[in-house]
Protein backbone atom coordinates (compact mmCIF):
# COMPACT_ATOMS: atom_id res chain seq x y z
CA UNK A 1 0.00 0.00 0.00
CA UNK A 2 1.23 3.40 -0.58
CA UNK A 3 1.20 6.21 1.98
CA UNK A 4 -2.18 8.33 1.95
CA UNK A 5 -0.29 11.52 0.67
CA UNK A 6 3.33 12.33 -1.41
CA UNK A 7 4.85 15.49 -2.36
CA UNK A 8 6.33 15.97 -5.62
CA UNK A 9 9.18 18.11 -5.93
CA UNK A 10 12.11 19.11 -8.38
CA UNK A 11 15.94 18.75 -6.03
CA UNK A 12 17.18 16.41 -3.40
CA UNK A 13 17.84 20.01 -1.70
CA UNK A 14 13.71 19.62 -1.48
CA UNK A 15 13.43 16.03 -0.12
CA UNK A 16 16.04 16.71 2.44
CA UNK A 17 13.81 19.60 3.81
CA UNK A 18 10.76 17.75 3.55
CA UNK A 19 11.83 14.00 4.45
CA UNK A 20 11.99 15.27 8.64
CA UNK A 21 7.78 15.99 8.29
CA UNK A 22 7.20 12.02 8.42
CA UNK A 23 7.21 11.84 4.45
CA UNK A 24 7.20 8.04 3.59
CA UNK A 25 7.03 8.17 -0.23
CA UNK A 26 8.23 11.41 -2.26
CA UNK A 27 8.67 11.92 -6.06
CA UNK A 28 11.59 13.35 -8.06
CA UNK A 29 10.35 15.21 -11.25
CA UNK A 30 12.80 16.98 -12.86
CA UNK A 31 12.79 19.15 -15.72
CA UNK A 32 15.12 20.55 -17.88
CA UNK A 33 18.14 19.81 -16.44
CA UNK A 34 19.48 16.70 -17.69
CA UNK A 35 23.18 17.59 -16.60
CA UNK A 36 22.52 16.79 -12.92
CA UNK A 37 19.76 13.99 -13.33
CA UNK A 38 22.34 11.11 -12.15
CA UNK A 39 23.33 13.40 -9.12
CA UNK A 40 20.38 13.94 -8.19
CA UNK A 41 18.46 10.74 -8.03
CA UNK A 42 21.51 9.35 -6.55
CA UNK A 43 21.50 12.26 -3.47
CA UNK A 44 17.82 11.44 -3.58
CA UNK A 45 17.89 8.09 -3.31
CA UNK A 46 20.37 8.32 -0.83
CA UNK A 47 18.47 10.57 1.85
CA UNK A 48 15.01 8.48 1.25
CA UNK A 49 17.16 5.41 2.95
CA UNK A 50 18.37 7.40 5.90
CA UNK A 51 14.71 8.78 6.48
CA UNK A 52 13.34 4.91 5.90
CA UNK A 53 11.19 6.64 2.66
CA UNK A 54 10.51 5.49 -0.57
CA UNK A 55 11.52 6.76 -3.67
CA UNK A 56 9.75 7.14 -7.23
CA UNK A 57 11.61 9.04 -9.70
CA UNK A 58 9.41 10.45 -12.63
CA UNK A 59 10.15 9.53 -16.23
CA UNK A 60 14.25 8.78 -16.05
CA UNK A 61 13.58 4.99 -16.26
CA UNK A 62 16.82 3.53 -16.98
CA UNK A 63 19.02 6.02 -14.10
CA UNK A 64 16.09 4.97 -11.42
CA UNK A 65 17.14 1.31 -12.81
CA UNK A 66 20.78 1.93 -12.26
CA UNK A 67 20.35 3.40 -8.91
CA UNK A 68 17.81 0.86 -7.66
CA UNK A 69 15.36 3.30 -6.72
CA UNK A 70 11.87 2.23 -5.68
CA UNK A 71 9.41 3.39 -8.00
CA UNK A 72 9.17 4.86 -10.91
CA UNK A 73 6.31 6.97 -12.52
CA UNK A 74 5.66 7.32 -16.38
CA UNK A 75 3.79 9.34 -18.27
CA UNK A 76 1.90 8.05 -21.65
CA UNK A 77 4.73 9.01 -23.73
CA UNK A 78 7.22 7.62 -21.52
CA UNK A 79 5.75 4.04 -22.27
CA UNK A 80 6.66 4.35 -25.39
CA UNK A 81 10.40 3.73 -24.78
CA UNK A 82 10.32 2.33 -21.22
CA UNK A 83 11.81 -1.26 -20.69
CA UNK A 84 9.02 -2.55 -18.29
CA UNK A 85 10.30 -5.91 -18.20
CA UNK A 86 13.61 -5.02 -16.92
CA UNK A 87 12.38 -2.45 -14.34
CA UNK A 88 9.81 -5.66 -13.24
CA UNK A 89 13.52 -7.85 -12.83
CA UNK A 90 14.99 -5.23 -11.20
CA UNK A 91 11.51 -5.04 -8.40
CA UNK A 92 11.52 -1.48 -9.26
CA UNK A 93 7.79 -0.69 -8.88
CA UNK A 94 6.03 1.12 -11.61
CA UNK A 95 3.18 4.21 -11.51
CA UNK A 96 1.37 5.71 -14.81
CA UNK A 97 -0.19 8.39 -15.27
CA UNK A 98 -3.64 8.06 -16.59
CA UNK A 99 -6.12 11.37 -18.21
CA UNK A 100 -8.33 9.02 -20.49
CA UNK A 101 -10.24 5.87 -20.71
CA UNK A 102 -7.74 4.60 -23.71
CA UNK A 103 -4.84 5.54 -21.30
CA UNK A 104 -6.07 3.50 -18.84
CA UNK A 105 -6.53 0.70 -20.71
CA UNK A 106 -3.20 0.45 -21.98
CA UNK A 107 -1.74 1.28 -18.14
CA UNK A 108 -3.91 -1.57 -16.67
CA UNK A 109 -2.67 -4.13 -19.30
CA UNK A 110 0.76 -3.58 -17.81
CA UNK A 111 -0.49 -4.02 -14.60
CA UNK A 112 1.02 -1.02 -12.80
CA UNK A 113 1.45 -0.65 -8.78
CA UNK A 114 -0.36 2.67 -8.62
CA UNK A 115 -2.51 4.01 -11.88
CA UNK A 116 -2.41 8.28 -11.30
CA UNK A 117 -5.27 10.21 -12.66
CA UNK A 118 -5.43 14.26 -13.32
CA UNK A 119 -5.61 17.01 -13.20
CA UNK A 120 -8.45 16.51 -10.73
CA UNK A 121 -8.80 20.41 -10.30
CA UNK A 122 -6.47 23.06 -12.85
CA UNK A 123 -3.36 23.43 -12.38
CA UNK A 124 -0.09 25.91 -12.24
CA UNK A 125 2.59 23.31 -12.87
CA UNK A 126 2.48 22.82 -16.68
CA UNK A 127 0.01 23.51 -19.93
CA UNK A 128 -2.33 20.39 -19.56
CA UNK A 129 -3.81 19.08 -22.29
CA UNK A 130 -7.06 17.66 -20.40
CA UNK A 131 -9.58 19.27 -19.15
CA UNK A 132 -9.58 18.70 -15.09
CA UNK A 133 -10.99 15.60 -14.36
CA UNK A 134 -13.19 16.50 -11.33
CA UNK A 135 -14.00 14.59 -8.35
CA UNK A 136 -16.83 12.32 -10.44
CA UNK A 137 -13.56 10.64 -12.36
CA UNK A 138 -12.13 9.63 -9.03
CA UNK A 139 -14.82 7.12 -8.21
CA UNK A 140 -15.24 6.41 -11.92
CA UNK A 141 -11.57 4.97 -12.20
CA UNK A 142 -11.42 3.53 -8.62
CA UNK A 143 -14.15 1.37 -9.52
CA UNK A 144 -12.42 0.37 -12.77
CA UNK A 145 -8.61 -0.61 -11.25
CA UNK A 146 -10.13 -1.98 -8.19
CA UNK A 147 -7.58 -2.95 -5.49
CA UNK A 148 -4.81 -0.87 -7.45
CA UNK A 149 -3.98 2.06 -5.90
CA UNK A 150 -5.34 5.18 -7.67
CA UNK A 151 -3.37 8.19 -6.77
CA UNK A 152 -5.30 11.86 -7.71
CA UNK A 153 -2.48 15.06 -9.14
CA UNK A 154 -3.06 18.31 -10.32
CA UNK A 155 -4.60 21.26 -8.13
CA UNK A 156 -5.16 19.14 -4.98
CA UNK A 157 -4.85 21.70 -1.74
CA UNK A 158 -5.15 20.44 2.25
CA UNK A 159 -8.66 21.83 1.72
CA UNK A 160 -9.63 19.67 -1.32
CA UNK A 161 -8.46 16.62 0.53
CA UNK A 162 -10.89 14.95 2.11
CA UNK A 163 -13.08 15.40 -0.76
CA UNK A 164 -10.65 13.95 -2.96
CA UNK A 165 -10.21 10.63 -0.45
CA UNK A 166 -14.24 10.72 0.03
CA UNK A 167 -14.39 10.43 -3.98
CA UNK A 168 -12.32 6.99 -3.79
CA UNK A 169 -8.54 7.94 -4.13
CA UNK A 170 -6.22 6.21 -1.94
CA UNK A 171 -3.63 8.48 -2.51
CA UNK A 172 -2.91 12.38 -2.86
CA UNK A 173 0.08 13.61 -4.33
CA UNK A 174 0.72 17.70 -3.73
CA UNK A 175 2.86 19.90 -5.52
CA UNK A 176 2.75 23.52 -5.18
CA UNK A 177 0.17 23.55 -2.34
CA UNK A 178 3.60 22.68 -0.65
CA UNK A 179 6.54 24.16 -2.50
CA UNK A 180 4.54 27.45 -3.26
CA UNK A 181 3.33 27.26 0.56
CA UNK A 182 5.12 30.51 2.81
CA UNK A 183 5.96 27.52 4.88
CA UNK A 184 6.26 24.40 3.02
CA UNK A 185 7.88 22.34 5.93
CA UNK A 186 4.52 23.14 7.81
CA UNK A 187 2.03 22.72 5.45
CA UNK A 188 3.52 19.41 4.93
CA UNK A 189 3.23 18.45 7.94
CA UNK A 190 -0.06 19.17 8.11
CA UNK A 191 -0.31 16.94 4.66
CA UNK A 192 1.19 14.20 6.41
CA UNK A 193 -1.14 14.78 9.70
CA UNK A 194 -4.58 14.70 7.08
CA UNK A 195 -3.34 11.69 5.19
CA UNK A 196 -3.05 9.62 9.00
CA UNK A 197 -6.70 10.38 9.92
CA UNK A 198 -8.78 7.51 9.37
CA UNK A 199 -10.48 7.25 6.35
Amino acid sequence: MLPRVYPIVASAEWIARLLPCGVRLIQLRIKDRPAVLREEIRAARAQCLRAGAQLIVNDYWQIALEEACDFVHLGQSDLDTADVPALRRAGVRLGISTHDEAELERALALEPDYVALGPIYPTLLKVMPFAPQGLARIGQWKGRIGARPLVAIGGLTLERLPGVFAAGADCAAVVNDIVSHADPVARMRAWVAAGEEPA
